[in-house]
């Protein structure tokens, strides 16, 4: 089975290497500051044929990479952090049963043994990667690299270890800010404008794969704006650079020397590289890390939406030429957003005159927009724009800006009885929400809507991954309270000859548009 890893676990002991690129010092984060004499690295003079976009010229392989290599190799730096371990952590020369039948009795044997002490504590050391951003000793590297750490070092390409204390990090980025104490200023690398590296482009990461040391791996860009679901603002470089266990924080280079990302995860089947790697881009990077300096912390907006990606099927449901922007599946209580009345069902196409493409734009627009800002949505609903004004909140560490994770009612007829009522239309036996089948479908007390109470396997509604137990909240845009109401907008539509219905649905307390393909045959 394929899985990410991020580089640097402490379960697996050798977290990513640091990449030898690091940015030099950005105004942004060095206020202007301006240093004689220093070490700057500067864009290294590769041996090769530029490719000549205007006139398409193919680019040539470089005949050496070691010029660049030389040259932005002394700002980056192995990173060390140790932390300590609690709980079920193995003891040594012990027969590891977790996952076995025989692990609730090994958990009861080793009480006994232990006859209430605490838990054990161990010491474990994570390695990682980092780049110096600027000659006061800055350091750029992963969150997840020092996170949690009791103490952090830093080692230089002349092999000293310096102490080093964290500024800041944001773990939502996976970023975070370094500083060591020096007596002179420190070689640094400067970021470049990631916005600007194309797929085929040549990089170069220089980083610590399984504590090895420097290690230099060139490729290419193989991708753009990769979504790996690590975290609500992922917009990844993927290159084929090798990159391994030990190599997370690390740079990716240009061919001028500039770092136009910072190496954060594999795709891999074992551990190992497999040519499939992602970076922060660095345009990403550099604002975050400016704030990080400033603030010690990341302020974001927040707008208190659930959204969900416009597909086809319900572009279609809901009258879009094609899919655009970000659909509206819930609300929550007192946000911007409820304030601003969005409802379900409405689609964000800008966010304060900026458009919004799809889904995920929104969450990066918000975080980015201060807090008490006033701005505009435009949104569609009931197939016509509109635009509506709110002031942006603050996130809070456990609120999502606009998240992507994606009330009592018993007044039935005769026909919502307690055996349901079949919908054949949609392949599914409908019920309304009672006391009855809350406590049989484990609903909240103040759930509203039809509940599923069962489903045809080869029904529309099967099709569409619904299970018994799902409330239907809206069909169309009609909130509904009875299955004679899904029932009644379900053959309207069939009658209408439309192809397909937009339902919203709700589990367990997350809500999802699903467009339902009807058979009108």
């Amino acid at each position: 089975m394929f899985n990410f890893f991020k580089q640097n676990r402490m379960a697996r002991k050798l977290a990513l290497a640091a990449t030898a690129a690091s940015f030099v010092a950005v105004p942004a984060l060095v206020g202007g500051l301006v240093l004689k004499d220093v070490p700057v690295i500067q864009p290294a003079q590769a041996d090769t044929n530029l490719t000549d976009q205007a006139g398409g010229t193919v680019q040539m392989v470089p005949a050496s990479f070691a010029d660049l290599a030389a040259k932005v190799t002394p700002a980056v730096v192995n990173i060390s952090s140790t932390h300590v371990e609690t709980g079920d952590a193995q003891q040594p020369n012990m027969p590891d049963l977790r996952g076995t039948p025989f692990e609730q009795f090994f958990k009861q044997f080793m009480e006994q043994q232990g006859q209430g002490q605490k838990p054990a504590k161990r010491k474990a050391t994570a390695l990682g990667s980092g780049f110096v951003i600027d000659p006061s000793g800055y350091v750029v590297t992963n969150n997840h690299v020092i996170e949690s750490a009791t103490d952090i070092q830093v080692t230089t390409t002349d092999g000293v270890d310096h102490p080093a204390k964290l500024i800041g990090a944001d773990p939502k980025t996976d970023l975070a800010l370094l500083k060591i104490e020096t007596d002179k200023p420190m070689a640094f690398v400067e970021f470049g404008d990631s916005d600007k590296t194309r797929v085929g482009d040549w990089v170069l990461a220089i980083g610590n794969p399984f504590g090895l040391g420097g290690t230099v791996t060139t490729g290419i860009v193989s991708a753009r704006s990769r979504d790996i679901h690590e975290g609500p603002f992922d917009d990844f470089l993927q290159i084929d650079a090798s990159i391994n266990q030990g190599n997370s924080g690390g740079p990716t280079f240009d061919m001028k020397g500039n770092v136009v990302g910072i190496n954060t995860a594999i795709f891999s089947p074992s551990g190992g590289s497999v040519g499939i790697g992602f970076a922060i881009p660095s345009n990403l990077a550099k604002p975050i890390l400016a704030e990080l300096k400033d603030k010690g912390s990341i302020q974001r907006g927040y707008l208190g939406v659930e959204i969900q990606q416009v597909t086809p099927e319900i572009a279609k449901a809901i009258g879009l030429d094609e899919p655009k922007g970000a659909l509206v599946a819930g609300i929550q209580p007192d946000s911007p957003a409820a304030k601003a009345k969005l409802e379900p069902g409405d689609v964000i196409v800008s966010f304060n005159n900026q458009p919004v493409h799809e889904m995920r734009d929104l969450p990066r627009l918000v975080a980015e927009t201060d807090p008490n800002a006033k701005v505009e949505l435009g949104i569609l609903r009931n197939k016509h724009e509109m635009t509506v004004a709110t002031t942006v909140g603050k996130m809070k560490d456990d609120e999502k800006v606009a998240s992507n994770d994606t009330q009592n009612q018993d007044d039935g007829s005769a026909e919502d009885g307690k055996a349901g009522v079949q919908v054949s239309a949609l392949g599914a036996t409908l019920a309304p929400v009672t006391a009855q089948t809350r406590q049989m479908f484990n609903l909240e007390d103040g759930e509203k809507g039809v509940v599923v109470a069962d489903l045809d396997s080869e029904g529309p509604l099967a099709d569409q991954g619904i299970r018994p137990g799902d409330v239907i909240k809206r069909v169309s845009d009609s909130a509904v309270a009875s299955p004679a109401d899904v029932k009644r907008l379900a053959e309207k539509a069939k009658e209408n000859k439309e192809n397909v219905l937009l339902m919203l649905v709700d589990r367990g307390g997350r809500s999802l548009f699903i467009a339902v393909k009807l058979d009108n045959a």
